[in-house]
């Protein structure tokens, strides 16, 4: 199983990490191949804070953090405790997720 937390602003990828108050968790079954059989969950924040996103991505057992942008200290944080992260990434959560899931998505996409 591979879980995947997306900061939100609306419908898109927040733009910056920091300042998200709900955040995106996707789980996606190991023997299933399909978008379709993705599990997700919004949790929301008390307030806005990276340090609880950095939390929650550790208790959650996230494998990858995607997002937009994000202080150096939190992402080198995140990446010392295992967590990929695939930072300057702006667009909907819905295309973010189908580039993810096709291998397309890499550090400064943009979609829109």
């Amino acid at each position: 199983m591979e879980k995947i937390l997306i900061p939100l602003m609306d419908n898109d990828v927040a733009p910056r990490f920091d300042l998200a108050t709900d955040v995106l968790i996707v789980t996606i079954p190991r023997e299933s191949s399909r978008r379709e059989s993705l599990e997700e969950k919004v949790v929301v924040l008390d307030h806005a804070s990276a340090e609880s996103i950095c939390r929650l991505a550790i208790s959650e057992n996230v494998n990858t953090v995607i997002c937009a942008g994000i202080e150096g200290k939190y992402h080198d944080f995140l990446v010392w405790k295992g967590t990929k992260v695939i930072d300057d990434v702006c667009g909907p959560v819905d295309a973010v997720l189908d580039a993810y899931h096709d291998k397309r998505l890499v550090p400064g996409t943009y979609i829109y």
